[in-house]
């Protein structure tokens, strides 16, 4: 075994609100895990030693919600071919890695495209994070997800489903293909011309026998939930996490925090639609995001304050919410009344929690793989240091960036 030893830095772990100083750890080169950390000049021998100069060294993101699929400035979703979001899955990733985006969870990919790359990857190694894949989300016919090619629909970005059976028999096709998490289309969205963002779309049957299927087969469930009953639905269904929440009801908080139910805002995915896309993109999608907005804010800073498990999804890949811009989303939730801390573990534990992948990820302990980020400035006390450009980012050890 090879060891590196990296020290002389201010080291965030991600388990408390705190940065110890003067710290230092050891990396076993060959599996890329924490061997060790500690304080001072005790650390003993190593074969590769880096002197991270006094710099902040904290857990990288681990983001629950995106679209490697999507291009953020094209907003193509009708007649992509598979090589086409192929190609851009492996840009993006890219670029979310340099932004310090370790782990991903992708919700929601034509052609499955996140869980044939997840698979491939192992015989043709790629630059970015890893992945946990939903393949191809479950939608009702005409609702959000719904973008059919062809005079008769002949292919979907996603299983469009219509009846417990037919959700039923879509869950296990996604098993089938290797999907570890399935994503469900509770509510309208922005982003289909059909519908509103408070459409009730698939019913409280539908999404009760997603999760009953996903569970027993050791899958997590993903709801993009954002008018209220259909929020409401999700989490009664047994949901793992409401992604979005835009309408989310004091009640529901109370129920979430019942059960245990992960809220994954995504921000950044509201705030650019207004912000970037006047006169660039349909004014369905204008008026939508913008009459919600302040509600958005309001209603996911309520539940923020109230201790609902939080988990951190920037959405990327939605209009102008780029891969690279990933660190903002610490920052609009910090506006919306997080603490930094809780921000920054919602991207650390809090996502890997709900990911379960926690055993591995989400923080620096040892035993746990070696993502981290360098940092010049100390993210506990503003969020806004993990925008920094030039940081270091580190995955199993290695730096890539």
């Amino acid at each position: 075994m090879t060891t590196t030893l990296f020290h002389n830095c201010d080291l965030f772990t991600g388990t408390k609100n705190e940065v110890t100083p003067d710290a230092w750890f050891t990396v076993d080169d060959d599996t890329g895990r924490l061997t060790a950390l500690g304080t001072g000049n005790q650390h003993g021998e190593a074969d590769h030693v880096e002197d991270l100069q006094g710099q902040y060294v904290m857990p990288g993101l681990v983001d629950a919600h995106t679209h490697m699929m999507m291009d953020a400035l094209t907003n193509k979703l009708y007649y992509l071919t598979e090589t086409e979001v192929t190609l851009q899955a492996l840009e993006n990733l890219r670029s979310a890695l340099r932004a310090g985006v370790t782990y991903v969870r992708d919700c929601g990919a034509a052609f499955d495209v996140d869980i044939k790359l997840n698979k491939y990857r192992a015989k043709h190694p790629f630059v970015g994070p890893e992945i946990l894949p939903s393949g191809r989300p479950m939608s009702m016919t005409g609702g959000h997800g719904d973008f059919t090619e062809g005079e008769h629909g002949e292919t979907t970005w996603g299983y469009l489903v219509d009846s417990p059976e037919e959700m039923r028999h879509a869950v296990r096709l996604a098993f089938k293909e290797g999907a570890k998490n399935i994503k469900v289309m509770s509510t309208g969205g922005i982003m289909s011309a059909t519908d509103q963002v408070d459409d009730t779309e698939l019913s409280l049957e539908e999404l009760t026998m997603a999760v009953k299927e996903a569970h027993s087969k050791h899958m997590t469930v993903a709801a993009h939930a954002e008018g209220a009953k259909g929020i409401h639905n999700a989490i009664v269904a047994g949901v793992d996490s409401v992604e979005h929440g835009c309408y989310l009801r004091p009640e529901d908080v109370e129920l979430m925090k019942e059960k245990g139910t992960y809220l994954t805002p995504t921000l950044i995915a509201g705030y650019t639609i207004p912000k970037f896309g006047q006169g660039k993109l349909p004014q369905y999608m204008l008026d939508k995001a913008e009459a919600f907005l302040d509600d958005f804010f309001e209603n996911v800073g309520r539940a923020l304050q109230a201790g609902v498990n939080l988990a951190f999804g920037t959405d990327s890949g939605t209009p102008f919410n780029e891969f690279k811009d990933a660190p903002l989303e610490l920052g609009l939730m910090v506006k919306a009344g997080a603490t930094n801390y809780q921000a920054l573990h919602a991207a650390g534990l809090g996502s890997a929690t709900l990911l379960r992948v926690d055993k591995d990820y989400g923080s620096l302990e040892e035993g746990k793989f070696a993502d981290f980020l360098v940092l010049k400035e100390n993210p506990l006390a503003d969020v806004s240091a993990v925008q920094q450009v030039d940081k270091k980012v580190y995955q199993h050890g290695q730096q890539k960036f």
